[in-house]
């Protein structure tokens, strides 16, 4: 049925789904908390104003107790992150529930990815994912900036006139424009924004973001490895003495150079995909945004 403002419910054994509204945000970071995972408010925010109808969470007895988010990438396909629920209500098919109701949302797009962890990757098969790639997630203190390599010509801090040329660049990595996304990373973490140049221009970028637990690298593009572990190192140098993570794709040569630098695995990811296969991770994409995005 459908609320007084518009939000779709649904009850099951006493628990009501609705759409997610801003004044669930500190809900939200309650579960967020919970998890142990890395998201701020201004992370929630963000779903909530890129997808005001797309996010969705769980409630009983008055209490939030799960969330779901989605993202739409035009037409090139969907995302679905923030899939939280409360420790204490896990196993009763909350979760499943919203994944549904994710899905609902998004039956018409011709492609939904997501990030899942192993231990809910059986579960995003039912629901007929596939696996795309997998990703790790590394770790290191940001004390390793001694490494840094000092006044290296092809690498400046990045501006927010730079912003087009990035967000293009972004475009043939990621299939998909998320320019709002990198214009909102910048604005909040400029000192994170770092370039490659050529002699034809910008050919590489990271950006980055603060969290609860660590700081956030990625995505990263460059043409090779040896550019992209010079933009994390460059990057380091905004952060130093802070943990830091990035999710980089499972690529040996690119995975060795992390460690070369005092990354250790943190956890892994599986990126799978419902209906299309979408385009194949671009060899210069080294690191991703993050789960709940992309």
């Amino acid at each position: 049925m459908k609320t007084a403002d518009n939000a779709v419910t649904m009850t099951i054994h006493e628990v009501t789904f609705r759409t997610m509204t801003v004044s669930d945000i500190d809900a939200g970071l309650r579960l967020t908390r919970a998890a142990g995972w890395n998201q701020l408010r201004a992370d929630w925010e963000m779903f909530l104003q890129q997808s005001p109808e797309g996010c969705f969470v769980a409630e009983k007895a008055g209490k939030v107790i799960g969330t779901a988010g989605t993202i739409r990438y035009q037409e090139h396909f969907s995302w679905i992150g923030m899939v939280l629920v409360d420790p204490q209500e896990r196993s009763r098919g909350v979760g499943k529930q919203l994944l549904m109701k994710a899905l609902d949302l998004l039956a018409g797009e011709r492609c939904v990815r997501l990030d899942a962890t192993p231990a809910g990757e059986p579960m995003y098969r039912k629901y007929h994912f596939r696996k795309e790639l997998c990703i790790k997630r590394m770790e290191a203190q940001g004390t390793i900036v001694d490494r840094r390599i000092p006044g290296n010509p092809l690498v400046r801090p990045m501006l927010e006139t730079d912003l087009a040329i990035v967000s293009r660049l972004d475009f043939d990595a990621f299939a998909a424009s998320r320019s709002f996304l990198l214009d909102w990373m910048w604005k909040g973490a400029p000192d994170y924004g770092w370039l490659v140049e050529g002699q034809a221009g910008i050919e590489g970028y990271v950006l980055g973001r603060s969290g609860f637990n660590f700081e956030h690298l990625g995505p990263i593009v460059a043409p090779s490895v040896e550019l992209a572990q010079t933009l994390v190192l460059s990057c380091l140098g905004a952060i130093a003495g802070s943990r830091v993570v990035i999710d980089a794709r499972n690529d040996p040569a690119w995975i060795k150079s992390l460690e070369e630098l005092g990354f250790r695995e943190q956890r892994p990811f599986i990126r799978m995909y419902r209906g299309e296969a979408p385009p194949a991770a671009a060899l210069t994409h080294w690191v991703f945004l993050g789960p709940e995005f992309g």
